[in-house]
């Protein structure tokens, strides 16, 4: 099966060839007949399936088809909202690479940012708007956004928006929508709260599932590794070193502990970058652009790059803290081995994440695999002080010491600037054997007295 005898008119054909696709996806091959006839489509998929490809495309080309076809100031003929703006960002790459040969325009839209160049760009005019629900509304009760001439919308990744609190927000949003348009809803999960939102967005929807074992399990090589959790910076810096020519993606549960990863990786000479809620969307962007062209080989990321986030040729995802919710992990793990492509996944377990794995086995249906690594930790020296030779102790006393000090001299007080006074000279120098009698007392590099010096 190829894209040409699924129906796909030659400008997108033209446009998937020079992105290098030939042969689509099962969903791909799934949902396109059906969104090409017009219906309405519910999808269950999980990330890494292709899944972007499988809505941007027949969109692309049900645009492309319409006659008389005019831009409005601010009033799409295509809506997609998504839950994230790394996500937006993606879907707005795809529908301008698929759609470079048909004139079809798109804007993203999101919070984070000035709304200044996202308004002025409306104002113009686009076919195809991509937004995350804040900024949409936001927009929309400013009066830059209508949405009162979509013909197609998509709500993607329903369940992770649960997840973050915009279910409201998606209903006002659903709310305004006019009742005679193609609706397409994806979601990686259907709990009972997603299954009722997309009754009341769907008709009588044609429905693709595609199961999540075909993305997990065929082409990511997954492992665990036990491991201490004091352990696990070492642990790390070993693994990052032996891959250190492949594009890695490392996760981490907290903002907190992706900096301090980002942090401890850098003194170890590792460069990487941290992507997370607390950054800001410039920073953000900055640290996908250097793994996506080469600059850095590895990107520390929260949960909330699980989703979204395409990586040509990742090649391994490494948990370093396993997630608390099962499903997390096939989206985590999902960003490589993407589209039929290779992959590797490795997982860190310290003894309190095993009720995790325990879940997350059960998820997936098989057992990971075990990988050891020999690697070195880095543990504070036992070696009594009075072992140590006197020269090492004389080093650590001179590196205490600021290389340039002059004394501080209170206003309206004599004294001369420039120089330490002859009766702290004598203090700041340590002989031999004052060393030696510091050494046999457990005090090697603890000078007795304190001596408040002020830097140049």
């Amino acid at each position: 099966m190829t894209f040409r005898n699924l129906g796909i008119i030659d400008p997108i054909l033209d446009a998937l060839k020079a992105e290098g696709y030939e042969k689509p996806t099962p969903i791909q091959e799934q949902a396109i007949p059906v969104l090409l006839e017009g219906k309405d489509l519910l999808g269950c998929a999980q990330t890494g399936t292709g899944k972007t490809a499988a809505f941007t495309i027949p969109i692309l080309q049900l645009l492309s088809a319409e006659k008389n076809r005019k831009v409005r100031a601010g009033s799409p003929r295509a809506l997609v909202v998504t839950p994230t703006r790394e996500l937006a960002i993606q879907i707005g790459e795809s529908f301008s690479n698929y759609g470079k040969f048909t004139g079809i325009t798109n804007t993203v839209i999101f919070g984070g940012v000035k709304q200044g160049n996202q308004t002025r760009i409306l104002k113009e005019g686009v076919d195809v708007l991509i937004a995350t629900p804040g900024r949409l509304l936001d927009l929309m009760n400013q009066g830059y956004v209508t949405l009162s001439n979509v013909g197609w919308s998509v709500l993607d990744e329903a369940d992770r928006m649960l997840d973050m609190g915009f279910i409201h927000d998606v209903r006002k949003i659903i709310a305004k929508l006019p009742p005679k348009r193609q609706s397409l809803f994806f979601s990686a999960t259907m709990p009972p709260e997603i299954v009722e939102l997309s009754k009341k967005i769907l008709g009588n929807p044609a429905r693709v599932t595609i199961q999540p074992e075909m993305t997990t399990a065929e082409k990511v090589k997954q492992s665990i590794c036990y491991v201490e959790k004091a352990d696990k910076p070492a642990l790390l810096t070993h693994v990052l070193r032996e891959n250190n020519d492949r594009a890695t993606l490392v996760f981490t549960r907290t903002k907190h502990g992706a900096d301090k990863i980002t942090r401890f990786l850098k003194k170890a000479g590792i460069t990487s970058n941290a992507i997370h809620g607390n950054k800001s969307q410039t920073a953000r962007q900055i640290a996908l652009e250097n793994i996506k062209k080469g600059y850095t080989k590895v990107l520390i990321a929260t949960d909330i790059a699980a989703r979204g986030i395409d990586i040509d040729d990742l090649q391994l995802v490494i948990n370093y803290d396993l997630p608390n919710i099962a499903e997390t992990y096939v989206h985590r793990i999902g960003r490589t081995g993407r589209a039929g492509a290779d992959g590797q996944a490795i997982s860190f377990c310290d003894k309190e994440e095993r009720a995790y794995l325990k879940d997350i086995h059960k998820l997936i249906k098989q057992t990971i695999p075990e990988v050891r690594f020999s690697f070195i930790t880095e543990k504070p020296s036992n070696e009594p002080a009075a072992n140590r030779k006197a020269q090492d102790s004389s080093k650590i006393l001179r590196e205490v010491l600021p290389p340039a000090l002059k004394h501080h001299v209170k206003p309206g007080k004599p004294g001369r600037q420039g120089k330490i006074p002859e009766h702290l000279q004598t203090r700041l120098s340590v002989g031999k054997s004052e060393i030696k009698e510091l050494e046999q007392k457990g005090q090697g590099s603890q000078p007795k007295r304190i001596i408040r010096l002020k830097r140049k």
